[in-house]
């Protein structure tokens, strides 16, 4: 029966808004939405309020104020800058909450204004796990990245904008992120900030003038710098301003003339040469690139100050540890404060560091003139300083003496054994995004995981359960031998061991026919290549608690036992979390562990924890997994019962979306995903998450030992 175009009356409209808002319980007024909607055609009504129903997922009055807006809105909006503005709405309610989420919606213009902005531009949230990686492979001072309102650097963080959208292409877009990254590491790298920007200003009438002239002139000289040490993005970079800057730079050439610009580039140039230029170029014309940051001189400034006297006292502290492993005379105690100006410290007992430069041009640190490998924390440390001074000042090579700093100041705080405990919590974590069905988009960064050690117990469990189901074991290794030495008959080869007859027909056929004949009339008895990779991904929620839990474990025992005889390569990892700010990854053995004592104590420790958020475990191993070279990769769950978490909306249709939705992303990359379940409901939700063929319950969960090395035997075969 043909659906009716017809648009929806005031009465339909009227009863299909205030059933979805549940006006008597909101008392939110929806019949000046129905006006608005009232005299639209019938497929702008659907769209609108179908995206309505996704936004009532998130939050009842952001839906209700898109209603009201996009009704005037939707004339000068196309559809896909519509479902863009209402996902940025939902993204930022995700982030931030109902009051920023509800200006997003409520300021529709602005919005349009930016919209291609949102179309072709990147998010900060997109490029700052590419670039962070990206500045970590460069040398110098270990940098972060934040979000920031401009581009620029305080010497110890690189900030970018929300987006990044000056150009008209993605692709473009993110290079920019990526120049003008690379320009701000090279500014920390090559000493931009050896300057005193609190007096080095002051004779000139036009201070701001100055500094911004010297920045202009500290640009030539960085640009250089990424010339020879970067020459493949730089010659990108040189495609950002294409057309769109003054080039050359108007600095150069009658402004500085050709002595003063080589004078920038040479090799040895510093941030000295260029003051010297400055007064010659204070009146000449600024030149822009597009990558160029900012200079926020007062950023800079406090940054520095706070970090040279931490580092200047981290330095000696470690100088001093150093000192005791060495076995050098301990420093002297700390002097007193009430010391007369003529007594003098007993340098004869303080160990003596320098730091030379080696041939090669890097730093050497050396102690009573012998040469001596630091430690990482202390190499990082000389680096640091070094770029903020140029040298290592030989006050900084004093060891500290006893008492000489309070303790509190320089140790380590974090509390190892609870990477959950504190306000950043989330660093380090791996952060994963969750499928929200209703919204048909991604919810970004939603999960926080952690990647655990399980703590090991006694490994004599394994010997236990082997010695209980020694009668299994023995069987099923009989069986995996045999699986090891298998051969496999390869039919329609070119040549082989005999004629197959199937193919030889099909091609007489084919020449009664007219057709050509194939070539392929043979079978080959072929040895049985078994490149595997299989990733056990075990449920230790606490429903899993008693019974499952020891079914679990011996599972894994037997697994174990027979995966070793066969030689495949497998990992086994448990999981479990509760909310999505704390999911959990504990690794039992990597593809890396051998099957040995220790593995079989982290088997032996698997404990049933908290709840099942699936989807975020799921993507964590496919990556793990994919990770492996392999021509077949299996991803086998053993679970006893659906995803759920704390209170959550992962306990309803929400979980079982997001985890068919994580399936289908491993599916994708060419992981093949299986479940083992207990769970006697599993029919009603595993063939939606894992297709019909790719899940098995069983009912008796004594024999899932047994029937857990027989699937994989089946699935593998």
């Amino acid at each position: 029966m043909k659906m009716s175009n017809r648009p929806y009356s005031h009465d339909v409209l009227l009863t299909r808004l205030e059933e979805l808002y549940e006006v008597e319980f909101t008392w939110l007024k929806v019949e000046h939405l129905v006006e608005g909607l009232v005299n639209l055609d019938r497929t702008t009504q659907d769209f609108i309020i179908g995206w309505a129903e996704r936004l009532l997922t998130t939050n009842v009055y952001i839906s209700h104020e898109f209603i009201i807006r996009v009704v005037d809105a939707i004339d000068k909006m196309e559809r896909r800058v519509i479902e863009a503005w209402a996902v940025h709405a939902a993204d930022v309610f995700d982030r931030e909450g109902l009051r920023p989420a509800l200006e997003v919606i409520q300021k529709v213009d602005s919005f349009v204004g930016s919209a291609l902005a949102l179309a072709e531009g990147v998010m900060f949230e997109e490029v700052e796990p590419i670039l962070s990686t990206f500045v970590c492979g460069l040398a110098g001072r270990r940098l972060k990245l934040a979000q920031g309102e401009t581009v620029y650097t305080d010497s110890e963080t690189l900030h970018l904008p929300n987006i990044t959208a000056r150009l008209e292409k993605a692709k473009d877009n993110f290079l920019l992120c990526k120049a003008q990254v690379a320009f701000m590491w090279a500014q920390t790298r090559f000493g931009s900030f050896r300057v005193d920007f609190a007096s080095a200003f002051d004779a000139y009438p036009n201070k701001a003038r100055a500094i911004a002239v010297f920045h202009a002139l500290d640009t030539l000289r960085i640009e250089a710098c990424l010339r020879r040490e970067l020459p493949g993005l730089w010659r990108d970079m040189q495609q950002l301003d294409e057309g769109t800057s003054s080039l050359p730079s108007p600095l150069a050439g009658e402004g500085l003339g050709m002595d003063g610009l080589l004078t920038l580039q040479a090799p040895n140039a510093t941030v000295n040469d260029v003051l010297a230029l400055l007064p010659h170029a204070l009146e000449l014309e600024l030149p822009t690139r597009s990558y160029y940051p900012a200079l926020n001189p007062e950023a800079v400034r406090a940054c520095m100050l706070a970090r040279m006297e931490r580092e200047k006292m981290l330095l000696r502290v470690k100088l001093a540890e150093l000192a005791k492993e060495l076995g050098e005379t301990p420093p002297p105690p700390a002097p007193s404060p009430a010391r007369g100006e003529g007594e003098e410290e007993k340098e004869a007992d303080v160990p003596e560091f320098e730091v030379r430069e080696t041939q090669e041009g890097s730093m050497e640190l050396v102690l009573d003139d012998k040469p001596i490998a630091p430690p990482d924390d202390v190499k990082q440390l000389l680096t640091s300083i070094m770029l903020d001074w140029g040298e290592i000042p030989p006050e900084f090579l004093v060891p500290a003496g006893d008492g000489e700093y309070d303790p509190s100041l320089y140790e380590e705080k974090e509390n190892d054994s609870d990477p959950w405990k504190g306000t950043y919590h989330e660093d380090g974590a791996f952060l994963y995004d969750e499928w929200d069905h209703a919204r048909q988009h991604y919810r970004k960064n939603w999960c926080v995981l952690r990647e655990i050690d399980i703590s090991p117990a006694d490994p004599s469990y394994v010997e236990h359960v082997l010695h209980k189901h020694q009668g299994i074991v023995k069987h099923l290794r009989r069986t995996f031998e045999a699986m090891r030495d298998e051969n496999r008959l390869l039919k329609r080869q070119v040549q082989g061991d005999d004629v197959d007859i199937d193919a030889l027909v099909e091609a007489l056929a084919d020449s009664r026919d007219g057709r050509e004949m194939s070539d392929k009339l043979f079978m080959h008895q072929h040895r049985a290549d078994r490149n595997l990779a299989v990733m056990f991904m075990v449920d230790m929620s606490g429903s899993t608690k008693g019974w499952i839990n020891d079914a679990e474990r011996e599972s894994l025992v037997m697994l174990c036992e027979v995966l070793e005889t066969l030689g495949d390569r497998y990992a086994i990892y448990g999981f479990s979390g509760i909310g999505r700010k704390r999911c959990e990854i504990f690794r039992v053995k990597s593809f890396d562990d051998p099957y040995n004592a220790t593995t079989k104590a982290r088997i032996a420790g698997i404990t049933p924890k908290d709840y099942t958020r699936l989807g975020v475990a799921i993507r964590h191993l496919s990556q793990k997994l994919n990770e492996i070279e392999a021509k077949s990769r299996l991803l086998i769950t053993l679970s006893d019962g659906k995803p759920e978490d704390y209170f959550d909306i992962y306990n309803t249709q929400y979980g079982i979306e997001d985890t068919r939705q994580a399936l289908f992303e491993a599916r994708r990359t060419g992981i093949h995903p299986f479940c083992i379940t207990i769970d006697r409901h599993g029919k009603d939700y595993l063939p939606h998450m894992y297709g019909h063929a790719n899940w098995v319950e069983i009912d008796d969960v004594k024999q899932l030992p047994l029937k857990v090395a027989d699937i994989y035997r089946r699935l593998t075969t």
